[in-house]
């Protein structure tokens, strides 16, 4: 057996000393307590949710309509499906222009894109729901549903298209190139090769932008501005469960309070499905291009 192999297995058999240990017992339990903090806000917020908003959450509550001020009961079915709807909306624009930001980084244009994209992330939301109030209600003359969505959409996108900028760059050189070496249009190749295997990397990104517009309260009030009643029309004021909870908590009713807290419950539980529901698909290969 060569002598390299010898001292090999020498070197791996040879035990631990204590020093080394102790030192891999404290890494490894600064890494757990790191993880435990980070989890610890998210379960308080998610148990002290659920203790007072269960008790307001009902078929009447997922199937009716609100009440007016005084009656017992109604609930927030209109809000559940406004804000589906108009989250549908913010998607269906802001992911395809974020990701083909992303996609576009690598031209000389790249700088600017993601300077762009850097400022307006920290853009504050209101600011959007103002400049989308300026582009959409004025010209429309009214509050709709599109309206929120184009101010969900703007505050997508430089989420969407940093990310997917970063994780095409984890996709190896090499793999672009034997694409070329093949004859392979360059849009082509980033199309079906250097796309797809990132695709989990942006699915990602995808997910933490949806999560991030979910619960925004500020850009709709200048856009969707709320209804009491179903609306699946694109082009009328819309409810949505922020705007709801936001109504209901600064009321003076206590049934509301209880009704606030059970929509932020719902709020945060649809976020968390549409995540793991995504998540789940692309790992089980459903989203995922090969």
């Amino acid at each position: 057996m060569p002598k390299d192999s010898l001292l090999g297995n020498n070197f791996a058999s040879a035990p631990l000393s204590l020093g080394r240990r102790v030192m891999n017992f404290l890494v490894t339990f600064a890494a757990g307590a790191a993880v435990f903090l980070v989890l610890l806000p998210l379960g308080a917020i998610f148990a002290y949710l659920i203790y007072k908003g269960m008790g307001a959450i009902n078929w009447a509550f997922l199937t009716q309509t609100p009440k007016p001020v005084g009656e017992a009961g109604g609930g927030m079915a209109n809000a559940i499906a406004g804000t589906s709807l108009i989250l549908l909306i913010a998607s269906c624009m802001g992911v395809p222009i974020g990701i083909g930001g992303g996609i576009y980084r690598g031209t000389r244009f790249g700088n600017l894109i993601r300077f762009t994209a850097d400022v307006l992330n920290g853009v504050p939301s209101i600011v959007v729901g103002i400049v989308a109030y300026s582009l959409v209600v004025l010209t429309q003359s009214h509050f709709s549903a599109l309206a929120g969505g184009v101010a969900l959409a703007i505050m997508m996108i430089p989420t969407i298209t940093r990310t997917t900028e970063e994780m095409l760059l984890l996709v190896p050189h090499t793999v672009r190139e034997a694409a070329y070496g093949l004859g392979v249009a360059r849009w082509r190749t980033t199309l079906s090769i250097t796309l797809r295997t990132a695709t989990s990397g942006v699915i990602t990104g995808v997910m933490l932008a949806f999560a991030r517009v979910a619960g925004e309260t500020a850009p709709l009030l200048f856009t969707a501005f709320g209804n009491q009643y179903w609306n699946w029309n694109i082009n009328q004021p819309t409810a949505a469960l922020s705007l709801q909870v936001f109504t209901y908590a600064i009321s003076p009713f206590d049934e509301w309070h209880k009704q606030a807290w059970a929509g932020a419950l719902i709020l945060i539980v649809l976020i968390v499905c549409s995540v793991s529901a995504v998540r789940l698909a692309a790992s089980r290969g459903m989203l995922k291009g090969a």
